[in-house]
């Protein structure tokens, strides 16, 4: 684990350049959203909300819904229109000297930091450690700390107490839980937690729900954090529909729906895992444990393995624009068995032809 300064990745690439313009015919596994969502029954929630349109939108109802899930108040509570808004927020309306970002995890944290003209430590976690985390590796002096829980793109689940040893007096500790509403019990979750100093807890709703062109998403942090981020944000920043979406998605028959989605995600990546394994001899190798809805792989000639699974059908994402990893990292979307059986049947071919 090591900490180093400067950018030097493509920070703005993520997952949806995969299936862009010539890839929309491919089968997905670069995106980490759940397939065949958003469900009929939220299409249904959402076009209901359409009629609603001419009136500016009023998100008292959808935020008391978000705190009633958490056990908080709703001063607790910001809605924004997707996790991605929120790191701009925080970017722009937190006084901070030192941030430092946790790698490799989800780029935008670090990108809207830079954008905002903030000089961003790296701590990189190590694939010889299993990327865990080590409190340690942060710099004392770090006033905000950023990381993610799974995290994206190396599937790992950080224990809360490592997480929560992160939190000192006066460091704000922002944690992305965008996906753990895709494990089972939501094991290691510090949503709603109010005992840990300077906790920020990120949710995302587009992943498990199949909401990313909706854009919904919130923040979870003391009330004096949540009044400098909405003094941050535009009027009326979460549509009509997205607040339509985020009531829904919190509600009683949506959480059993998602615990139930948790479950079957997790035998499909087993699944998914245990074929990998397969090319194990081939000198491909899993970041494991894997908690998440998707898999980080490291293998020969990844680049151009990339490119033959293209010419098969598949789009995988690229790992080499997040810290830490290089072009010979790949992640793979979890999908049902059937698309994961193709899709290994593909491998095998896209690894021969790009065998030397």
């Amino acid at each position: 684990m090591r900490t180093e300064d400067g950018a030097g990745h493509d920070l703005r690439h993520h997952g949806d350049a995969e299936v862009r313009d010539g890839g929309a015919a491919l089968v997905d596994l670069a995106v980490n959203v759940r397939a065949d969502t958003p469900p009929a029954w939220l299409r249904e929630r959402i076009a209901g909300s359409l009629g609603s349109l001419a009136a500016y939108p009023d998100g008292r109802a959808a935020r008391a819904a978000v705190a009633a899930r958490h056990g908080l108040p709703v001063e607790r509570v910001l809605l924004t229109a997707g996790a991605a808004e929120a790191f701009v927020l925080l970017a722009r309306a937190l006084k901070v000297r030192r941030p430092v970002v946790v790698h490799p995890q989800f780029t935008e944290p670090e990108a809207a930091l830079r954008d905002a003209g903030h000089t961003v430590d790296r701590v990189l976690l190590r694939e010889e450690d299993g990327f865990r985390l080590h409190a340690a590796a942060v710099p004392e002096d770090a006033d905000l700390v950023v990381i993610g829980n799974p995290t994206n793109p190396t599937s790992v689940l950080h224990p809360a107490a490592s997480v929560t040893g992160l939190a000192r007096p006066g460091r704000t500790l922002v944690v992305d839980e965008a996906f753990m509403d895709a494990v089972p019990g939501e094991r290691e979750a510090l949503a709603g937690r109010t005992d840990v100093p300077g906790l920020v807890v990120l949710r995302s709703l587009t992943k498990t729900w199949g909401l990313a062109g909706l854009r919904i998403g919130y923040v979870l942090a003391a009330p004096e954090t949540i009044a400098d981020l909405e003094r941050a944000q535009p009027l009326w920043p979460v549509s009509t529909p997205a607040l339509a979406a985020a009531e829904a998605c919190v509600g009683s028959q949506a959480l059993a729906e998602a615990a139930h989605a948790a479950h079957r995600i997790a035998a499909d990546r087993a699944h998914l895992v245990a074929g990998l394994r397969e090319f194990a001899a081939d000198g491909l190798r899993v970041a494991e444990p894997a908690e998440g809805p998707f898999v980080l792989v490291r293998l020969p000639r990844a680049r151009a393995v990339r490119g033959h699974l293209r010419d098969l059908g598949y789009a995988v994402r690229r790992g080499d624009t997040f810290p830490g990893l290089g072009e010979e990292w790949l992640r793979l979307a979890v999908r049902d068995r059937t698309t994961v059986n193709s899709f290994l049947q593909a491998l095998d071919r896209a690894m021969a032809l790009a065998a030397p």
